[in-house]
């Protein structure tokens, strides 16, 4: 279906979500993977992979003669990381399992990243003991979370839309979100792990046009996915037109702040 501003709602939400996440990501994938210290061989764990963005970017490092898995509990998604994996390295094995129960022999992995996953776990204290589990002595842990949402122009804009469609409550949730990175040391510490250090990256990140941009995104991410599914696809314009209002006019680039924290086993 389109809308007035010539969007259309088209594929499923995690489709969308490997399309219009994608940007957003990208840099921070980068940083991921660079932190983790990889190598030709190295087994790799991506864990809540989503559609595998940090899964990709770690084969192209393990090259052919390592090994690269990904774990997700959203079934949908890993059908879409399955299908845009390449075809240059041993097949990327993508798992559905929960953080906290994760289908791995003892030790078996030389570095585990998670991209913008830790602060969505229901328990993060068993989640990253099993991660520590499966992590063999010396390897790496390093994840990303979004930082100081007052700094994220867009994500302030998405945050004061989902206030005003769905209430503070939501919005709390939501901007929680944001406020993960101590919670996540900490558990590391607790479940094992030293040499715990964090530091914050910010990318300038030039998103491709925003009237397209915009409602595209929010259609792939769980708060716009239920405002399509409670209140239909104009309901998503609209909130798409707020966002874009909150947003300068003159320019596409916009900085984004995440904490990289980093640990070993």
């Amino acid at each position: 279906m389109a809308d007035a501003t010539g969007f259309h709602l088209k594929g499923s939400a995690p489709e969308r979500y490997e399309h219009y996440v994608a940007p957003l990501m990208a840099p921070f994938v980068t940083a991921l993977v660079d932190a983790a210290d990889l190598f030709p061989g190295a087994t790799v764990l991506d864990l809540a992979c989503g559609t595998g963005f940090a899964a990709r970017a770690a084969a192209a490092q393990a090259g052919p003669t390592g090994r690269v898995a990904g774990a997700d509990l959203n079934e949908a998604m890993l059908k879409i990381a399955q299908a845009c994996h390449p075809r240059l390295y041993p097949d990327i094995e993508f798992t559905a399992a929960p953080a906290d129960d994760l289908p791995y022999a003892d030790a078996t992995f030389d570095a585990v990243l998670c991209q913008q996953g830790a602060q969505f776990f229901p328990d993060l204290d068993a989640a990253l003991t099993e991660t520590a589990r499966v992590t063999r002595p010396g390897g790496r842990f390093a994840a990303t979370l979004w930082a100081r949402l007052d700094d994220s122009p867009y994500f302030m804009a998405q945050y004061r839309t989902l206030e005003r469609y769905d209430g503070q409550e939501a919005a709390a949730g939501f901007r929680a979100a944001f406020h993960a990175a101590d919670r996540v040391t900490a558990a590391l510490d607790r479940a094992g792990f030293r040499s715990t250090a964090r530091r914050d990256l910010t990318f300038a990140i030039d998103l491709p046009p925003l009237d397209d941009y915009i409602a595209g995104h929010l259609s792939s991410i769980p708060w716009g996915q239920t405002l399509v599914d409670t209140a239909g696809d104009e309901a998503l314009t609209r909130a798409a037109e707020t966002i874009r209002a909150q947003l300068p006019p003159s320019t596409t680039t916009f900085p984004f702040t995440a904490t990289l924290v980093t640990a070993v086993r």
